[in-house]
């Protein structure tokens, strides 16, 4: 008895020795937090894309708490900067790794493969690997409601789009836009120019004053900052927003807007890893999945309309309307298809505009 009781107070003061001695890592190893990055293609300032991303973020951190640790890296060109980033990112122990830029695909696959304990999420991405993971939005549903709410404002019957590469994401987008601004209007016209960058806020006023002078009384974007918005505000013609609530850039312009949400995902994907069930199960989240919304009606909005596009709304939601469906005719005049709904894959790959749009669509990336 006394020798078990000698050999248990010897244990005990050894276990609190080399608690003492080993090194933080090793003695920490168990209750660590999970280390997570970010890379952001631009800054992220107070409002559009990287911003929702770090929103996102922010909240994946309020849900979880001291079980993980963030880093965000911002203003990261696509690319070989890309690549370089992410291989520190790794080598330091990061073991989640959200890569938010369409261009950061590449670089992240390749990283991947040299980091098979490291897991990555990339945001609009088509291709997937052992450790690495696609997600996106189904940022057309919005669009398509938006349209609607631009075709009944519009006194001219064109809107400006403001746009960065002509990737499939962005003209679903252009053409969910205007299948709905023509919804409400039969004759409405929607004119894009190209920016050829994500993020570049002298270019997108640029951009923006130049459809407003070819007739666009009301504006939208797929660009990175809220310089459209501010253009909007002060021409004095309508906006409806992208990526953030523009309302604080333009108060008396706003529309509504469509606005990314990631908190949610962030959080999911985050809990998976630290249970170890994440798994690269690529993600198209709409309306329903809440990974996109509509930001409040402005008091432009009459509200017969607001309840119009509510209506809409939840009709998209449930599934029984969708805004690729029904007969679609391409920009030249051939019939792209005659009735039913446009398959996943199909809408995945789209590299046509539809009636409506006008405006030459240049080669992709």
């Amino acid at each position: 008895m006394l020798q078990n009781l000698a050999r248990g107070r010897v244990a005990a003061m050894l276990a609190a020795v080399a608690a003492l001695i080993l090194p933080p890592a090793v003695a920490t190893a168990q209750t660590a937090p999970l280390k997570v990055a970010f890379v952001y293609v631009s800054p992220i300032g107070d409002a559009g894309w990287t911003y929702q991303h770090d929103l996102g973020r922010r909240a994946m951190e309020q849900a979880l708490g001291d079980k993980v640790k963030t880093t965000v890296v911002e203003s990261v060109a696509e690319g070989p900067d890309a690549e370089r980033v992410m291989r520190d990112l790794a080598t330091q122990g990061h073991r989640l790794i959200f890569a938010t830029s369409f261009g950061y695909l590449e670089p992240a696959l390749r990283v991947a493969a040299d980091f098979p304990g490291v897991k990555f999420e990339h945001a609009g991405g088509y291709k997937s690997a052992p450790n690495l993971n696609t997600y996106n939005a189904r940022y057309y549903e919005a669009r398509y409601l938006a349209g609607l709410v631009a075709g009944k404002a519009s006194k001219t019957g064109i809107a400006g789009y403001v746009a960065g590469f002509p990737v499939p994401e962005v003209i679903q987008g252009i053409n969910a836009f205007t299948l709905g601004m023509r919804e409400a209007n039969p004759k409405a016209q929607v004119k894009v120019l190209w920016l050829d960058t994500w993020f570049d806020p002298p270019k997108e006023r640029e951009a923006a004053l130049a459809l407003i002078h070819q007739g666009a009384d009301v504006l939208t974007n797929h660009s990175g900052s809220p310089a459209v918005a501010q253009t909007a505000e002060e021409m004095g013609v309508k906006l409806v927003a992208y990526q953030s609530d523009m309302s604080r850039h333009a108060p008396h312009a706003q529309l509504t807007a469509i606005t990314h949400r990631w908190g949610g995902y962030y959080t999911k994907v985050a809990q998976a890893v630290l249970a170890g069930t994440w798994k690269p199960q690529p993600v198209w989240g709409g309306m329903k999945d809440g990974f996109v919304a509509l930001a409040p009606f402005g008091p432009g909005v009459p509200k017969d309309v607001a309840a119009f596009v509510d209506a809409k709304r939840r009709a998209i939601a449930a599934g029984t309307f969708h805004p690729f469906s029904g007969t679609l005719v391409d920009s030249q005049g051939r019939t792209r298809q005659e009735r039913g709904t446009m398959s996943d894959d199909a809408i995945a790959r789209m590299d046509w505009f539809v009636q409506g749009v006008s405006g030459s669509l240049p080669a992709s990336r």
